[in-house]
């Protein structure tokens, strides 16, 4: 009995290790894989962020999307019929937040929900021990280990549009991102080189800063979302890191310098 018990072990190691083995060397082709010509067309037609990449990033991109598109599956809801051009394009988008970060992915991520439009969400909260629920329309949402929600026609025109620093799907990936700490908070995961203190003594004076801006009507690069709490200001300052990076690093060269450090990019060499 003791050795059947030894070889059914082994056997189910030898399973689960080939298995873990087949599905690492597919994951390494696909990262190291170019995109089909038909992808390419579509970047080039829909993200054009993608032609102003520097060539090292550009194959590092076609790679991370191929990886994407064979994991993670997309729904259409509202009847819509989700089409290559819609995968291809909302997979650049999330890619490129971690085209230079090998040690990132969205691991718990599975599925993408993708609406025409906007959609109708309903709300929860609680206040004064009064539970509420309302409705309300978003152009994206993400669930911490769950789907992110989007809706086509802003994911499209956040990626033919680079430079007004809105960007819904950047948006809702910055959040997956921002959960892998196990709170959504506006402080992810930092890489081992990276002070835990400075980020928050930035992003604090940062938030703080766009804060007092609404009340005084002042002008800010950042979004008014932003300022609804900290895991939106990282969300929006994402958002502005990547399109709108010139006047991002003028306005707070420091919130800059920690999204650069954070990302391991300089979109302001893009331009």
């Amino acid at each position: 009995m003791q050795i059947f018990s030894l070889i059914l072990l082994i056997a189910v190691g030898l399973f689960f290790g080939g298995r873990f083995y087949m599905q690492r060397r597919r994951r390494e082709a696909l990262l190291n894989s170019s995109l089909s010509p038909d992808h390419c067309k579509i970047l080039r037609a829909r993200v054009p962020v993608y032609a102003k990449l520097p060539e090292a990033l550009r194959g590092r991109l076609e790679g991370l999307i191929n990886r994407f598109l064979d994991e993670v599956k997309f729904y259409g809801g509202e009847g819509l019929a989700v089409t290559d051009e819609m995968r291809v394009t909302i997979a650049a988008q999330a890619c490129l937040l971690i085209v230079n970060k090998p040690n990132r992915w969205f691991s718990s991520l599975r599925t993408i929900m993708v609406y025409p439009a906007a959609f109708k969400s309903k709300l929860t909260g609680v206040k004064d021990h009064v539970h509420s629920e309302h409705e309300t329309v978003r152009s994206g949402e993400s669930w911490a280990k769950g789907p992110v929600i989007l809706a086509w026609d802003h994911a499209a025109y956040g990626a033919f549009v680079i430079d007004d620093g809105q960007n819904v799907v950047m948006h809702e990936f910055a959040h997956q991102l921002d959960e892998q700490t196990g709170q959504t908070d506006g402080s992810p995961l930092l890489d081992a080189d990276q002070s835990a203190s400075r980020w928050a003594r930035v992003f604090q004076s940062a938030y703080a800063q766009l804060q007092s801006d609404i009340r005084a009507g002042a002008s800010n690069v950042l979004d008014a979302y932003g300022a609804t709490n900290p895991a939106e200001f990282f969300a929006v300052a994402t958002e502005v890191f990547f399109e709108r990076a010139q006047e991002l690093r003028a306005q707070d060269p420091d919130l800059y310098a920690e999204l650069a450090q954070y990302y391991r990019l300089d979109p302001v060499d893009w331009d």
